[in-house]
C-alpha cells in the first residue's frame, strides 16, 4: 500500500517538521511493515511552469516527424517573449496548454535543462510528459495536457504537486484495514496522539422504496448491497489534477472521471466499489453463485468459464461481473472519446465472503486492488459511506444529480464481542501494564469497553482480525511498543547441551564436509510432478505427500518426501553458471503424512503447554525423519603436475554414505540394487540390520540417464540419500579405543576369477566369513578383465587379506589355511576360482 504524506495529512494534523522518515519510524514501531520511503521530486528543479502553445510548424526532412513550436509561458522566462521548444510528440495542438521546464532546471534523474541546437533550430526547454516528471503513466503516452483553464506561467511543480514523500507498506494478511488511507490515518493518529478525521464520517441517507432494484440470492456470501444512482453526468468531465495526481502516487492509472472516481474512494476508504452504465444494465442487479460453465468476458477483454462457487454479480441477460473481483465488459463505463460517453451510472458498494473472493481470484489467476481487499477483510460497515462519497464526487466534479433512491440490502449480524481480563495482556507480555492502559489502547484501536476485572471488548467493524483474547493483547503490546518489551534470557538447568540427535547431526556435516562436500540447504517444497522425473513406481510410498493449504508457490504446494529434487536443483544451477565440477550436500526433514489425519490444537500463549497439549499437536504433525544426500557431477580428483585427475562416479556416492554411517556408528551393508533414480546395475542398496531383521535405509550410485535428461544434469551424476534417524537407532557412536597388537600383521594376496555379473560385495563378503576371526581386514586392490586371458564374460578381483592374531604371532600355515577357507567359502557362494 502507497501512502502519500500529503494525504495522510488531510485526516491526521502531523506536526509541519515529521518527515516521511519519522512517520515510518513511527508507524514502524506500532507494528506496521514500512518497507521505504519514496522522495517525490526530491532532485527536481525550476523552473517549471504552464505554458500554452502558439504555434507548430512541422519538420518534415527529418527521418521521424519532429515539431517546432512557440509556447506562451507568460513572464516565466523573463521576457514575457514566446519561447522556442523543439519536441517530437504528437498529442498536443495549438492552443493546448502544456508543462514546459525552461533552461536552467533539472528534471528527475539529474537531467539538467539548456538552451541547444537540435534538428536545425534551437531548444529553449521542453515539453514535459508524465514519464520525464517522474508521476508515471497517465494514460496519454504523451505530453502532458492541462485543462483549458490553466493559468499559464503558474509553477507546474506545486500545480501538479510533483514534490511528495510515499510510504510504501507491506500490508500483513491480517489487516486488511491499512489497505487504505483511512486504516493507516488511524493507526498514524494512535502512534502520535492525535485526533483522526474520519472520512467515513458522513451523511448518509437512509434505504427507501426508489432505489436501483437489487436481490441477493447468496447472503452467505454478500451480507451488504448498497446502490446509488447518480444521473446527467457530463461524458466530457475530467478527471482534476489533484485527484489524477493522488491516484498516479498510490500507484493506479487514471482512466476516466467515473472510474478514477471509485478508484480513489477505494484507496481512501479501502471500500471496492463498481460503478454501472446504467443504460447497459438490464433489469434487476442480482448477487448469485455462478452456473457451472457460464462464461463472463472481464474489464480485461477476457472470456471466463465460471465455476460453481464462483460469486457473481448479474442482471436479466446473465453474470455482469465477477463479484468483488472484476467488473464486466458488458457494462463498462464507456469514455465520451469512443462514443457518446456514460451519463448515468448505477454505483454498487458491497460486502463479500472473504474465503469466496480468495477462492475465485486463485482459480481465475485475478488478482485486483478490490479482490486484494476483500480478500484481506473490509469493513462492511463502510459500504454507504463510500457510495455517498462516490456520489458527492460525481455531482461536484462531473455536474451530475444524486437520484433519491438508496438501495440497501443487508443480512442482519450482531457485533463481535470478546470477554478478556483485565490483565491478560500483562501476563502474555509479562509486564504490568494495568487496566487503565489496556482499555485505552483497546479504545485507541475502535474498541467498546465495559467492565473492570472482566473486560467485555466489542470490536470495530473494520477490524475483523480481532476474533479472541490473545488478538486484543496483542494490540495493546503493540500499541505499547514491542521495543519496551524486557529482553530476558531464559536459564536452563546445567548440565545440559546438544542432544545426542545434535551432535549426529553436526559430525555428519563435518565428515562430509571434511571429505569435500559443500552443505546446499533447500527450501523443503515441491511439486509432484518430480516424482515422474525421478521414476518412481505409481505405488511408491514417496509419492504420498503432505500438501500445504496457501503454499508460497502454487506450482510446489506439497512437503518434501526426498533431498534429491533440491539438491539436483542447486547442483543443475551451479552447473549452469559454468561450476563444473560439484559435491554438494543436505541433512533436512523429508515429511511423510500419518494414517490417521488428525487436527491439531491451538496451543495457549500466556502459559507454557502441557505435556498432553504437545503430545495433541506432535500426534497431528506428519511423520519428520531426517535424511542425509549428497550429489556429485564432474570431477572428483582435479588433475595437475602431482598426476591425473580422476571423475566422480557411483563409488564416490557409495564412499559418503559410508562416513556417515562411520559418524553414527552403524553396519552398512552395501549391496546391488534397484530404485526410481538411480542407473540399473549402477545402484548400491544401503542396509543395517536392527535386532537380526534387515532394514533399508537409503541408496547411492549413478543416476539413470533419463533422469539426468529430466533434470538437466551433467552426465554421469551420481547421488546417495539415507535415513539418518535410522542410521542413528542402530548405531554406536560411543568412542571405541582403538586396540593395538603387538604381533605382526600377515598378508595374503588372492585373485579369484568369477562371472562379470557377480557383484564385488558378495565375494567381499563369502571371503569375511571363511577368513574367521583371523581376519582383520580386507581390501580390493585391482578388477582386471581380458577376454583372451580370463575368457568371455569373466573377471579377476584381486584381495588383499590381512591376519593377525591377539595372543601370538601367526605361522604362515595357519594365515595360509584361513586364506584357503577364504576361498573355499567363496567359490561355495559365487563359484570363483584362484586365478591360475
Amino acid at each position: 500500500m502507497r501512502v502519500p504524506l500529503s494525504w495522510l495529512r488531510e485526516y491526521v494534523d502531523l506536526p509541519a517538521t515529521e518527515t516521511g522518515r519519522d512517520v515510518q519510524a513511527k508507524l514502524i514501531s506500532a507494528g506496521l511493515e514500512v518497507e521505504s520511503v519514496e522522495h517525490l521530486g526530491a532532485d527536481l528543479k525550476g523552473p517549471l511552469v504552464v505554458g500554452q502553445v502558439l504555434t507548430i510548424e512541422e519538420l518534415t526532412e527529418f527521418k521521424k516527424p519532429i515539431r517546432f513550436c512557440t509556447v506562451n509561458v507568460g513572464q516565466a522566462n523573463g521576457t514575457g517573449e514566446p519561447q522556442e521548444i523543439v519536441c517530437g510528440a504528437r498529442n498536443f495542438a495549438v492552443g493546448d496548454k502544456v508543462v514546459v521546464v525552461l533552461p536552467g532546471a533539472t528534471l528527475p534523474g539529474g537531467f539538467s535543462i539548456s538552451a541547444r541546437k537540435t534538428y536545425g533550430k534551437t531548444s529553449h526547454g521542453m515539453i514535459c510528459s508524465g514519464d520525464e516528471l517522474g508521476m508515471g503513466d497517465d494514460g496519454s503516452h504523451g505530453i502532458i495536457v492541462l485543462p483549458p483553464e490553466t493559468e499559464v506561467g503558474k509553477d507546474a511543480i506545486e500545480l501538479l504537486e510533483l514534490v511528495d514523500e510515499v510510504l510504501d507498506i507491506a500490508v500483513t494478511a491480517n489487516r486488511g484495514d491499512c489497505l487504505s488511507i483511512r486504516g493507516v490515518a488511524r493507526e498514524t493518529a494512535i502512534a502520535y496522539g492525535l485526533p483522526l478525521r474520519d472520512p467515513a464520517l458522513l451523511d448518509v441517507p437512509g434505504p427507501n422504496a426508489y432505489g436501483y432494484p437489487v436481490q441477493v440470492s447468496e447472503p452467505l456470501g454478500c451480507d451488504r448491497f448498497t446502490a446509488r444512482t447518480v444521473s446527467g453526468l457530463s461524458p466530457e468531465a475530467r478527471s482534476p489534477l489533484w485527484l489524477q495526481r493522488r491516484l498516479q502516487k498510490v500507484g493506479m492509472r487514471p482512466i476516466s472521471l467515473a472510474v478514477d472516481i471509485t478508484n480513489y474512494v477505494m484507496m481512501e476508504l479501502g471500500q471496492p466499489l463498481h460503478a454501472y452504465d446504467r443504460k447497459l444494465v438490464q433489469g434487476t442487479i442480482g448477487v448469485r453463485r455462478a452456473g457451472e460453465g457460464e462464461e463472463i468476458v472481464t474489464l480485461d477483454g477476457a472470456k471466463r468459464k465460471l465455476h460453481a462457487e464462483d460469486l457473481v454479480i448479474t442482471d436479466e441477460r446473465g453474470p455482469i461481473g465477477l463479484a468483488g473481483v472484476m467488473g464486466g465488459a458488458n457494462t463498462e463505463i464507456a469514455d465520451h472519446e469512443e462514443g457518446e460517453g456514460t451519463t448515468d451510472v448505477v454505483i454498487e458498494a458491497a460486502h463479500f465472503d472473504a474465503v469466496s473472493i480468495a477462492r475465485t481470484a486463485r482459480r481465475h489467476k485475478l488478482s485486483s486492488e478490490a479482490s486484494r481487499r476483500f480478500e484481506r477483510g473490509v469493513d462492511p460497515a463502510a459500504a454507504a459511506a463510500a457510495a455517498q462519497r462516490t456520489v458527492d464526487l460525481l455531482v461536484l466534479l462531473a455536474g451530475g444529480t444524486a437520484d433519491a433512491g438508496v438501495t440497501e440490502v443487508a443480512t442482519p449480524s450482531a457485533p463481535h464481542s470478546i470477554a478478556v481480563a483485565a490483565d491478560h495482556p500483562d501476563r502474555v507480555a509479562g509486564v504490568e501494564y494495568g487496566r487503565e492502559t489496556v482499555v485505552r489502547r483497546l479504545q485507541q484501536v475502535g474498541c467498546d469497553v465495559y467492565g473492570q476485572d472482566e473486560l467485555i471488548v466489542t470490536v470495530p467493524s473494520w477490524r475483523p482480525d480481532l476474533t479472541e483474547v490473545n488478538d486484543l493483547a496483542e494490540e495493546v503490546i503493540r500499541l505499547e511498543g514491542y521495543e519496551n518489551l524486557p529482553s530476558t534470557l531464559p536459564k536452563p538447568p546445567s548440565g545440559r547441551g546438544l542432544t545426542h540427535r545434535q551432535r549426529l547431526h553436526r559430525r555428519v556435516g563435518r565428515a562430509l564436509a571434511g571429505a569435500g562436500y559443500v552443505e546446499a540447504p533447500n527450501y523443503p517444497f515441491f511439486g509432484e510432478q518430480v516424482f515422474d522425473q525421478l521414476l518412481l513406481e505409481a505405488d511408491d510410498p514417496a509419492r504420498r505427500v503432505v500438501k500445504l493449504t496457501n503454499p508460497l508457490n502454487d506450482e510446489e504446494p506439497a512437503l518434501r518426501t526426498s533431498l534429491l529434487p533440491g539438491l539436483l536443483g542447486a547442483l543443475r544451477r551451479n552447473d549452469g553458471r559454468g561450476s563444473h565440477d560439484l559435491a554438494l550436500f543436505e541433512t533436512g526433514l523429508v515429511f511423510n503424512p500419518r494414517e490417521e489425519q488428525r487436527v491439531a490444537v491451538s496451543l495457549p500463549v500466556d502459559r507454557r503447554p502441557t505435556d498432553e497439549e504437545l503430545a495433541s499437536l506432535n500426534a497431528a504433525l506428519p511423520a519428520q525423519p531426517r535424511h542425509v544426500a549428497a550429489v556429485l557431477a564432474g570431477a572428483r580428483e582435479q588433475a595437475g603436475w602431482w598426476g591425473k585427475g580422476r571423475p566422480a562416479d557411483w563409488a564416490d556416492a557409495i564412499e559418503a554414505a559410508r562416513a556417515v554411517a562411520r559418524e553414527a556408528g552403524a553396519e552398512l551393508v552395501v549391496r546391488g540394487g534397484q530404485y526410481g533414480p538411480w542407473h540399473p546395475g549402477r545402484c548400491a542398496e544401503l542396509v543395517v540390520v536392527a535386532e537380526g531383521v534387515e532394514k533399508v535405509v537409503g541408496h547411492a550410485g549413478e543416476l539413470h540417464p533419463r533422469v539426468v535428461k529430466a533434470f538437466g544434469l551433467p552426465a554421469r551424476t551420481s547421488a546417495m540419500e539415507l535415513d539418518l534417524d535410522a542410521l542413528e537407532a542402530v548405531g554406536d557412536d560411543t568412542p571405541q579405543a582403538p586396540s593395538i597388537s603387538t604381533f605382526p600383521v600377515a598378508t595374503q594376496d588372492v585373485a579369484l576369477v568369477v562371472d562379470q555379473f557377480v557383484p564385488h560385495t558378495d565375494v567381499e563378503a563369502a571371503l569375511r566369513e571363511g577368513a574367521g576371526s583371523l581376519l582383520e581386514a580386507i581390501r580390493l586392490f585391482d578388477v582386471y578383465e581380458n577376454a583372451e586371458q580370463m575368457g568371455d564374460g569373466k573377471k579377476s578381483l584381486a584381495y588383499a587379506l590381512r591376519f593377525r592374531a591377539a595372543d601370538r604371532t601367526l605361522t604362515v600355515d595357519e594365515a595360509s589355511a584361513a586364506r584357503d577357507a577364504a576361498v573355499a567359502l567363496a567359490g561355495e557362494r559365487t563359484g570363483a576360482v584362484l586365478r591360475g
